[in-house]
C-alpha cells in the first residue's frame, strides 16, 4: 500500500512522501493564484471552487485569503455556502460542508492529527479524520474544529469555541472545549438578539 493510499484510508502515513508532495504542490500553486484575485473577480473565484474542490454547489463564496493544505481538493461544499476572511482548512482528509452553512472569519477546520507516541511523531507521521458540518449551521468567528468532528444541521457554534467532539443538530454550543449550551427553540423565533424582536413581516431573503 502506498503512502497516498494510506492517507486516503485514514491510516498513519508519511505526508512528506514524494508522490503526495508532488500532487499537493499543484493545488497549492492554484490556491496562491486564487488569493491574488480582486474583490470584483467573483466569476473567477467561483470557477476556482468548481474546478479545484472535490464538490462545490451553486452560490458559494469565500472571502480571500483562503488557506488549505490541498487548496480545497478534499473540500465538499453544498449550495449557498459562505465563508468569511481567513478560512483555514487542513484538508489532508475530507471536509463535508452542507447547504447554506455560514462560516465566520478566522475559522480553522482541521482533519489532520499526529500520533501521541513520541517515536512516530518524531518521524513526522500523521493521520486524517474527516469533518462533517450539517446544513444551515453557523460557525462563529475564530472557531477551531478538530479532526473527526460532526456538527449537526441548524446548529450554531459560538465564536472562539474549540470543537473537540460531535455537536448534535438544532443547538447552540460554545466554549473550550465546546459544549451544548441549549437547544434552539420557540424564543429564537421571536428574538434575534437579546430582547430585540424579529420583524418577520419586513424581512426578505434568498
Amino acid at each position: 500500500m502506498t503512502q497516498y493510499e494510506r492517507m486516503t484510508k485514514g491510516l498513519i502515513y508519511d505526508p512528506f512522501d514524494e508522490e503526495i508532495i508532488k500532487e499537493q504542490r499543484i493545488y497549492l500553486e492554484k490556491l496562491w493564484e486564487f488569493n491574488q484575485l480582486k474583490p470584483s473577480q467573483v466569476e473567477e473565484k467561483t470557477r476556482y471552487m468548481k474546478e479545484m474542490f472535490a464538490e462545490c454547489g451553486d452560490n458559494c463564496y469565500i472571502e480571500p485569503p483562503f488557506y488549505a493544505n490541498w487548496g480545497g481538493r478534499h473540500v465538499h461544499f453544498g449550495n449557498g455556502v459562505y465563508a468569511n476572511f481567513n478560512l483555514t482548512i487542513v484538508d489532508d482528509g475530507h471536509v463535508y460542508i452542507g447547504d447554506k452553512v455560514m462560516i465566520g472569519p478566522n475559522v480553522t477546520i482541521i482533519t489532520a492529527g499526529h500520533p501521541i507516541e513520541p517515536t512516530l511523531r518524531r518521524k513526522g507521521l500523521q493521520f486524517n479524520k474527516d469533518v462533517h458540518i450539517g446544513d444551515n449551521a453557523w460557525i462563529g468567528a475564530g472557531v477551531i474544529i478538530l479532526p473527526g468532528v460532526h456538527i449537526g444541521k441548524n446548529s450554531v457554534v459560538g465564536a472562539g469555541s474549540v470543537v473537540t467532539k460531535d455537536i448534535p443538530g438544532n443547538v447552540v454550543a460554545v466554549g473550550n472545549p465546546c459544549r451544548v449550551l441549549r437547544e434552539i427553540g420557540e424564543r429564537d423565533k421571536q428574538y434575534y438578539y437579546k430582547d430585540e424582536k424579529i420583524d418577520w413581516h419586513n424581512l426578505t431573503g434568498r
